[in-house]
């Protein structure tokens, strides 16, 4: 038997006292982390298995306390021990917004999403790591270490380099001046769930940071697992513009709080590709390959309209294989 699976099931019986339940498998993510799922009468709920070799599930209890005080969906935490990696938890549902968006749906589920979204942002940041350039550009450097480099072989010139160091700091400029909020860090369609009341369930909220007012936004609409028509993503931009600025979030203009959004997600989505290749090469988690297409298009439509990223447009289009964009 799993001794992680044997520890958790000393946890539960010996010292909360709960009844034996089985161990249904409830999800796993791009970690370390499992969740299991416990049935009772009436009720479930979920175990977080994080091996604490491998993670650290005290910033996840810090995170939550926070959100949960500021009247944020997120699960409530009913025991946890940070030494052996273990936490149970409330049971948002297994109905994640990407099971659920469609052409019908996605406008109020997506309201629902802008409406938590402008709440996270009113949340204090004292304590939290700040999104720096230091941060920034080391997730942007995960685009060629390992999308180019190690998933595709290329041998990157000296002119190359210093293109997308150039890109790069341009990039991380530009989100540092932004105003700078709580900020999720993956707030896209996977770790929203639905839920029957104060829908959504906000769910992987761990990595938190102070960083830059559009950051959640853009992992919201230019999500690296569903795709929408530019002007429907330009549309709920807009709303959550119109909002912030309401809210005193915001006191740019519209065109300046869209390229904002734009450069934005050009971070993003460098950063997002290369993660995905890192955990095919180096965690032997595949599934994630499959998004890399969408990430790489996004990240074209964020660039594309502006004259400050033509040579890395260009580069984009004659060195990325044909297959790399579908």
């Amino acid at each position: 038997m799993d001794p992680r699976l044997e520890l958790i099931q000393h946890w539960l019986h010996d010292e909360l006292g709960l009844a034996s339940s089985e161990l249904l498998p409830a999800s796993a993510d791009a970690s370390f982390r499992r969740y299991f799922r416990l049935h009772y009468p009436g009720r479930s709920l979920i175990v977080m298995d994080a091996p604490p070799e491998h993670e650290d599930i005290r910033p996840f209890e810090r995170i939550n306390r926070i959100l949960e005080g500021y009247g944020v969906h997120v699960p409530h935490i009913y025991a946890s021990c940070a030494e052996r990696g273990l936490m149970l938890l409330e049971d948002l549902g297994a109905t994640p917004y990407l099971a659920r968006l469609n052409e019908e749906s996605v406008d109020k589920l997506y309201d629902d999403a802008i409406t938590t979204l402008l709440h996270i942002q009113t949340c204090p940041t004292e304590g939290l790591p700040v999104y720096n350039d230091e941060l920034l550009l080391q997730e942007m450097r995960l685009f060629d270490t390992w999308y180019l480099e190690r998933h595709l072989g290329m041998r990157l010139s000296a002119e190359e380099r210093e293109l997308l160091e150039r890109i790069y700091a341009m990039l991380s400029e530009r989100a540092r001046a932004q105003p700078q909020v709580f900020v999720h860090r993956d707030y896209h369609s996977r770790n929203l769930m639905v839920t029957d009341q104060r829908s959504p369930g906000v769910i992987d909220f761990q990595d938190a940071v102070v960083g830059p007012l559009t950051y959640d936004l853009v992992s919201l609409l230019r999500d690296s697992y569903i795709e929408w028509p530019e002007e429907r993503v330009m549309h709920w931009a807009l709303t959550f513009y119109q909002r912030a600025h309401e809210a005193g979030l915001t006191n740019a203009d519209w065109s300046t709080f869209r390229q904002d959004f734009d450069w934005m997600s050009a971070q993003r989505h460098l950063k997002v590709a290369g993660i995905f290749a890192r955990l095919h090469h180096r965690d032997g988690k595949s599934g994630y390959l499959k998004d890399i297409p969408l990430t790489l298009r996004n990240l074209k439509k964020a660039v594309s309209p502006y004259p400050e990223f033509t040579e890395f447009n260009q580069w984009l289009e004659t060195r990325l294989p044909h297959e790399a964009w579908a």
